[in-house]
């Protein structure tokens, strides 16, 4: 295990492990984020699964943890790496379990002063429409043609069905599609578990928020995003469900010998990985992309569903409640993607866990609507706490692949937190504090507590320190949905 003094400070926000702590290593090990957030990684493993990671083949610059990085399966979640397509691997334990867990905003129209006297509505409304917890039914029964189609096109599939604008399409990253996805990769057994669960926001850390947007911080950006002070938005947070999973775990299973049979040497069993363009990888690759497609539509539904439930309450009393998206993000992907090393173009697959994009203004995969601005960068607090908007630097390319943090990030396991807190006190302190909750569980309530995960703000400063992102806006709850 690596001690502090072993890092050397790059600068006020960047931590790095020399390659030469470790034989095996073939990149050095680095850190982004501010002394205190330094000082906080060494709570748990993932300091020792950094350099795990660092130890892989065909592994390009660095091996890379964002500010809210905490133990994870494999990789630290709050991991990037990029390895070389021809020269270098894929690995299911980079992406993790729940694939294309991600976030996605929408901007109302109405000041908090329009809605205020709606939100306890809103939150029933949302809670009944956008179904929720362990094993849930979604809003959506799809038939195995639909499916096929799902996990093929992602978001296209939800346009045409109806749920989704060209302008979602358009604001959702990739266009809300991974083209290497091939249905025919993904399991029967993880078909069976995503045919019922299209529309559903699950349990765990995925929610679905109503919030007020309390600062503004780059005018500009913020008005390219439609954001203003005083607004009401709502956060989507969710990925893809049991399909996602179950894709994960036989992947993982399939893949247990491909290091022997490639001669891979890995330093964790979690890691197991194939050659990106062997016949595994390949496999893997094609249904992770699946299941990303999956949770793209899955999220695109559930937006379609916040929309109806806004009608619902709020015709003919305000007169406009239309929804536009912001954005959706995803962060938990293998992407291939074209990056300048060393000063040549390199095609990477760049392998993002707990670590969302962060791209620049002018980034040809951007949409045109943000070309000037750059991408933005949606990171959510804990349960109660403040969230923020933030907006892709030029300097993230060659920091971290164009990469950021994803939230707040963990500071105590789920068990932990339910050892130290109440569901139902919790719902009654957020209650005090303005925040109307509705929840399927108090236990899956207890398990996200605020007291469980960093101090957002914190993670957030340390992205703008380091020159990763900046900030455009903050946000504050006023309405939960949990699983």
């Amino acid at each position: 295990m690596a001690k502090k003094e072993d890092f050397r400070q790059v600068d006020d926000y960047v931590w790095e492990l020399p390659r030469d702590h470790d034989a095996r290593m073939e990149v050095p090990a680095r850190i982004y984020g501010n002394r205190r957030v330094f000082d906080m990684a060494f709570g748990d493993r993932s300091i020792a699964q950094l350099i795990n990671v660092a130890m892989l083949p065909g592994i390009v610059k660095y091996a890379m943890a964002m500010p809210d990085m905490h133990q994870g399966y494999g990789f630290p979640i709050g991991g990037v790496a990029a390895f070389d397509y021809a020269q270098g691997i894929i690995s299911p334990g980079g992406v993790g379990y729940d694939i294309n867990c991600g976030v996605r905003m929408l901007a109302s129209p109405l000041a908090e002063e329009d809605a205020v006297s709606y939100f306890d509505e809103l939150a029933t409304a949302l809670h009944r429409a956008c179904p929720s917890g362990v094993g849930g039914k979604g809003a959506v029964q799809l038939s195995w043609d639909d499916l096929e189609e799902v996990l093929e096109t992602g978001s296209g599939w939800a346009k045409r069905q109806g749920y989704a604008t060209a302008d979602d399409v358009a604001r959702t990253e990739g266009g809300g599609c991974l083209p290497q996805a091939q249905a025919a990769a993904v399991p029967d057994r993880a078909k069976e578990r995503g045919r019922p669960q299209m529309g559903s926001l699950g349990s765990g850390n995925h929610f679905l928020e109503i919030d007020i947007v309390d600062a503004v911080y780059d005018d500009a950006a913020a008005e390219a995003f439609g954001l203003w002070e005083g607004q009401v938005v709502v956060q989507i947070h969710c990925g893809s469900r049991g399909l996602g999973h179950e894709v994960c775990s036989q992947s993982l299973s399939q893949l247990q010998d491909a290091p022997r049979r490639y001669g891979i040497e890995i330093p964790d069993r979690e890691l197991v990985a194939a050659p990106v363009e062997s016949e595994e990888g390949q496999r893997y690759l094609a249904a992770m992309a699946a299941a990303a497609n999956w949770a793209f539509a899955n999220r695109q539904v559930l937006a379609h569903f916040v929309r109806r439930a806004f009608e619902e309450v709020l015709a003919g009393r305000v007169s406009d409640w239309e929804l536009q998206q912001v954005y959706d993000v995803t962060h938990n992907v293998a992407k291939v993607e074209t990056h300048t090393v060393e000063g040549r173009e390199r095609k990477l697959m760049v392998h993002r866990k707990g670590a969302t994009r962060a791209f620049p203004a002018g980034h040809p995969e951007l949409t045109a609507v943000y070309r000037e601005t750059g991408q933005p960068v949606l990171v959510p607090g804990s349960m109660g706490t403040a969230s923020y908007v933030m907006a892709g630097n030029p300097e993230s390319m060659a920091l971290t692949f164009g990469s950021s943090c994803h939230g707040a990030g963990r500071t105590m396991s789920r068990r932990a937190a339910t050892r130290k807190v109440r569901g139902e006190k919790l719902r009654e302190e957020l209650k005090a504090q303005g925040v109307t909750v509705r929840a399927q569980s108090m236990r899956g309530l207890a398990e996200e507590a605020p007291l469980a995960y960093k101090d957002v703000s914190l993670v957030v400063d340390s992205v703008e320190g380091a020159g990763i992102a900046r900030k455009v806006a903050r946000m504050h709850p006023v309405a939960v949905i949990k699983g």
